[in-house]
C-alpha cells in the first residue's frame, strides 16, 4: 500500500487511513496508547474535558468550547464526526486545523507507527 508523503494532500491521507486497517471500529485504546507513547507527547497536564454518552456529544463539547473561550481560555476541541469538511474535528481558538496542520500530524503519525494498523478514527484521535 503506498504511504502518502509530507507532500501529499489531506485527502490522500484520508484515503490511505481509510484502508489502513481490515476494520471500521476495532475497540479499546491500547493501539492508540502506543502510537501516542511513540511521539513521546508531554504530558502537560492540561485539564480536559471529556464529553461521552449516546446523543449530543458535538453539540455539548461544541457549547463548552465557546463557553470557555468566552471565559478567557485557550481551548482546543476535537470531535467526530465531521459534517462538512474533516479539518472540523481538530479547532484551537475556534479556529478549525488548516489541510497542513492535519498532514504534519499524520506524517509524524505514521513516523511511529510501524506494525500498528490504527482504524480511521484512531488516527485522526
Amino acid at each position: 500500500m503506498h504511504v502518502p508523503s509530507a507532500a501529499s494532500s489531506l485527502a490522500e491521507w484520508l484515503d490511505y487511513q481509510e484502508r489502513l486497517h481490515p476494520k471500521n471500529i476495532e475497540l479499546g485504546l491500547d493501539r492508540v496508547g502506543k502510537v501516542a507513547s511513540r511521539l513521546d507527547l508531554p504530558d502537560a497536564g492540561i485539564p480536559t474535558l471529556t464529553v461521552a454518552g449516546t446523543n449530543g456529544k458535538g453539540s455539548s463539547a461544541t457549547l463548552a468550547d465557546l463557553i470557555f473561550r468566552e471565559a478567557g481560555y485557550r481551548c482546543g476541541l476535537y470531535t467526530s464526526p465531521h459534517l462538512l469538511r474533516y479539518n472540523e474535528r481538530v479547532s484551537i481558538g475556534g479556529v478549525a486545523a488548516s489541510d497542513a496542520d492535519l498532514v504534519r500530524a499524520f506524517v509524524a503519525i505514521e513516523a511511529v507507527r510501524g506494525e500498528i494498523a490504527l482504524t480511521y478514527f484512531e488516527y485522526g484521535t
